[in-house]
């Protein structure tokens, strides 16, 4: 069956190319002209959106023009005839009797029988056409008629339908809006019902503070080894027991770019942990932090880390958080400071017992027996289990089956992990879980509600998503980071727009508040859009059209992303660690923007098979898809659009030959520089580095 073209559908479905070519886009597709072919599917997802099936079997509109048409059919067909002639030289005619009855247009409502109905500020198409008791592709095309290109599923205003409904003879009234779905009213908890919960610990401070060694020394894990650049870059939460009681901690990140993590972290924490290295003082992230934890009203904690060190100067800390209003109890102050070292497990046992002290001071309660109330700490998808979300449970008991919103995303309970990776069917106050079965990735730092049903939590996520919906994105001349500062000072640039994805929601949050902060009098920096995962084909479309740049976190492209970014001249920037991103920002808006280091593509392979080799460790055995592999070449892997690994290729083997490079349609063995974690359906990325000096 031959391809339809797009004027041809156009046709087909009564309307004008140009209005075909803008619904297009609505089906992910982006057409360049009116001659452009249209996949079969493509075709029939266009007819069923608008209710069509077959265009010969729909009702017609009938127009005034149609009915002159009509008109002129019949006086033709009155004509003499050469042959067949009656009476009079006119054709003969049937009985009237056994005449056909001639299908006359439908006769509109006489104003005086005119039906009246009610309708909402906002409605689908879909339910218009009900209540008006007319097929959905009458109504779909009165709207093309009127330069609206909606599907049946599309929403459109009052003022839309009434011109509608008005056509077809109805007298249109305004409905009354309905009582909005409202959730649980916050029930005050009798004292007797109250029960003791884990005290909620945030560690805060500087980057490279030690922080993480510090959660590391208490827990006997090793985090710090599996971040990018030895920074903590999510929020994590783990529960440690100390002389037989709970204790609950927040990691967030140090670092100043993560400032809305951090303050995230002090709202739903009990007490706050403030590490300063005894080397190297108050910084002016440690300061960030005492603000965070004073605006929540939390008891801090200061634990001076890297008492080790030969430079250490625990007095001259203790005499700089004066300044701040943190006077050591040993100076006539309240706040409490130890030493200790991470390194050395020193002082660890202290700082729990003091923890547990400043938790007893507080009588931190909670009741169990309610509803649960939660904060989404920190939500991703994950390509086997879908919707991923952290929850610390503040009140009430979280259970499988529960139905629950925050914010947009709504769903039930599936099932619910700890922090020790085991599946728990319950979830009490303070204990933070994993949960599966939301609807969409939540946003971290949104309130987590059970509600009585799956309706009620679908109701309020409409309402949330109709608010951010009404928020309309005001788009400015599109642009690149190395041109920046020249259209800035011809005065062409207001806003800087960027579309910021990452691994996992906390860091895009996170990002684009950092980004944002770089706002000065010339130009405004906004981020347009922000989401999870790899950089796709719709983000690309979204940047070209509001001329955004592109800033991936630990992400990568895909491939057909990848390819439309070169042809739509897009700026796509990759980073690991966010400072770098930052600080490229930064540089571009002052004319300061170094030499830029363009990526060559070199080739792409798909891990087909493992193999486990003495001495030589994980050889990957792999199909090139395109390009080729060199063994000189930079790497990366990447596992569900996420960046794991990037260095260096330590062999490259055909069968039991080294060779030097190996071209697509080959399969090879490839051995990754000081990586062993290989799993098949990973890919493989072969590329160099080249510079670019900014003209």
């Amino acid at each position: 069956m031959a391809k339809l073209r797009v004027y041809e559908l156009a046709k087909e479905l009564k309307v004008s190319s140009k209005d075909l070519m803008e619904l297009l886009p609505e089906f992910g597709v982006k057409v360049k002209n009116h001659m452009s072919t249209l996949e079969d599917d493509l075709v029939e997802q266009v007819r069923d959106s608008l209710g069509v099936s077959e265009v010969s079997d729909l009702p017609e509109v009938v127009t005034e023009l149609e009915i002159e048409e009509e008109k002129g059919r019949r006086r033709l067909e009155k004509r003499p005839r050469p042959k067949g002639k009656g009476k009079e030289g006119r054709a003969e005619r049937p009985p009237r009797a056994d005449r056909p009855k001639e299908r006359a247009p439908k006769k509109e409502p006489e104003p005086g029988e005119a039906k009246e109905i009610e309708l909402p500020e906002r409605l689908t198409v879909q339910e218009l056409a009900a209540r008006l008791g007319r097929p959905g592709s009458q109504v779909v095309k009165l709207l093309f008629a009127q330069g609206i290109m909606a599907g049946l599923n599309q929403t459109i205003e009052f003022d839309v339908a009434a011109q509608v409904a008005g056509s077809m003879g109805f007298t249109v009234k305004r409905a009354p809006e309905p009582e909005p779905e409202t959730p649980p009213a916050e029930e005050e908890d009798r004292p007797e019902d109250l029960r003791e919960r884990p005290p909620v610990v945030t560690v805060m401070g500087h980057v490279d503070h030690g922080k993480t060694s510090l959660l590391d020394a208490i827990r006997n894990t090793r985090v710090t080894a599996q971040e990018a650049g030895g920074i903590t870059q999510h929020i994590g939460a783990s529960v440690v027991e100390h002389n037989g009681r709970k204790i609950v901690f927040l990691d967030t990140p140090g670092h100043e770019a993560f400032t809305a993590m951090r303050a995230r972290g002090a709202q739903v924490t009990d007490i706050a942990v403030l590490v300063v290295a005894a080397d190297d003082g108050v910084m002016p992230q440690t300061v960030e932090a005492i603000n965070h934890a004073k605006a929540a009203g939390v008891p801090i904690i200061v634990a001076i880390n890297k008492i080790d060190k030969p430079g250490a100067r625990p007095d001259l800390v203790k005499q700089q958080l004066t300044e701040y209003g943190l006077v050591a109890e040993e100076w006539g102050g309240d706040t409490i400071c130890l030493p200790v070292s991470a390194v050395r497990k020193e002082g660890i046992e202290d700082l729990l017992e003091m923890i547990l002290l400043v938790a007893d001071m507080q009588e931190l309660k909670a009741n169990p027996n309610r509803p649960a109330v939660g904060t989404i700490i920190e939500a991703q998808l994950d390509r086997g289990r879908g919707p991923v979300a952290t929850v610390l449970v503040q009140k009430g008991t979280l259970r499988v089956g529960d139905a629950v919103v925050a914010g947009t995303a709504a769903g039930r309970v599936r099932a619910m992990i700890n922090d020790k990776g085991q599946r728990v069917s319950t979830a009490g106050p303070s204990e933070p879980v994993s949960v599966l079965g939301f609807s969409e990735v939540p946003q971290a730092g949104d309130l987590l509600k059970v509600v009585r049903d799956e309706k009620t939590a679908r109701a309020l996520a409409d309402q949330a998503k109709e608010r951010l919906r009404e928020k309309e994105l005001k788009l400015s001349p599109r642009l690149t980071l190395d041109e920046l500062y020249q259209r800035i000072q011809e005065g062409k640039v207001k806003e800087l727009n960027l579309v910021v994805k990452a691994d996992v929601q906390g860091s895009v949050e996170a990002v684009s508040q950092a980004l944002e902060k770089l706002s000065n009098p010339e130009v405004k920096v906004k981020v347009i859009h922000g989401g999870v995962g790899a950089i796709t084909e719709t983000d690309v479309m979204l940047a070209a059209a509001s001329s955004a740049i592109i800033i991936g976190f630990n992400v990568r492209p895909e491939g057909k992303a990848a390819q439309a970014a070169e042809e739509e001249k897009v700026d796509v920037r990759l980073y690991r660690v966010i400072y770098d991103a930052i600080d490229d920002v930064k540089a571009a808006m002052q004319g300061l923007l170094a030499p830029k280091l363009r990526e060559v593509s070199l080739g792409r392979a798909e891990v087909r098979a493992i193999f486990h080799v003495p001495k030589a460790g994980t050889v990957a055995g792999c199909y090139v898809q395109e390009g080729k592999f060199t063994r000189d070449a930079a790497v990366r892997l990447i596992r569900d659009g996420v960046v794991i690994y990037e260095g260096k290729v330590a062999s490259l083997r055909r069968f039991k030959d080294d060779v030097r490079e190996v071209a697509a349609g080959y399969e090879c063995g490839i051995t990754l520089a000081n990586f062993q974690d290989i799993k098949e359906g990973d890919v493989l990325e072969a590329f160099r580095m080249e510079e670019v000096p900014v003209a």
